[in-house]
């Protein structure tokens, strides 16, 4: 008994792969542009969001410099907390941070970068101090947690990480209170 032979194929890709190939092409180039371009040169959602965060990072920054310069006895402690604020705020503008060390011109105890914005009114006493800025930090985390809700890849990626930074940083600081 012989059997009868294969039914013969077409060679080459079928019609459905080459049109769902075409349509996968043309999501890609659409998609090419980038989430931060923007038409008629203004800055795109992505970008305004990028700039409120280091803004944010910036204010947050500013904090950490009033209480340090307010109860220097803090600075051991909150030296660590400080430079990953100082490395959030880096990333947020687009700048490599180094290591975990905050930039010499901020570092903890001197000056901060921007002392020409107003004096924050600090705690006199060191626990209301940490719980002054364990406040901010959960503030700008629950802030973060919502926001990257609205931003695209990369920068949903570091508005979370920044975020579960912020919520540890305000247990470290409500913990180290206690």
């Amino acid at each position: 008994m012989s059997y009868p032979p294969p039914p013969r194929t077409p060679s080459g890709p079928r019609r459905r792969s080459l049109l769902a190939s075409a349509a996968g092409a043309a999501l890609l180039v659409g998609c090419s542009a980038g989430p931060d371009s923007a038409a008629g040169g203004t800055p795109s959602a992505t970008a305004r969001a990028r700039a409120r965060a280091a803004r944010d990072s910036e204010g947050l920054l500013e904090r950490y410099d009033a209480v340090l310069a307010a109860h220097p006895a803090l600075a051991e402690p909150l030296g660590p907390l400080r430079a990953q604020v100082a490395a959030h705020r880096a990333a947020f503008a687009g700048r490599t941070a180094t290591g975990t060390q905050a930039p010499a011109s901020a570092s903890p105890g001197s000056a901060s970068p921007t002392a020409s914005s107003p004096a924050l009114a600090v705690p006199a006493g060191e626990k209301d101090a940490l719980a002054f800025l364990a406040t901010a930090e959960r503030s700008l985390a629950d802030r973060r947690a919502k926001d990257l809700l609205d931003v695209p890849g990369e920068l949903a990626r570091l508005m979370a990480s920044s975020a579960a930074a912020g919520a540890a940083h305000a247990y470290l600081l409500t913990e180290g209170a206690k």
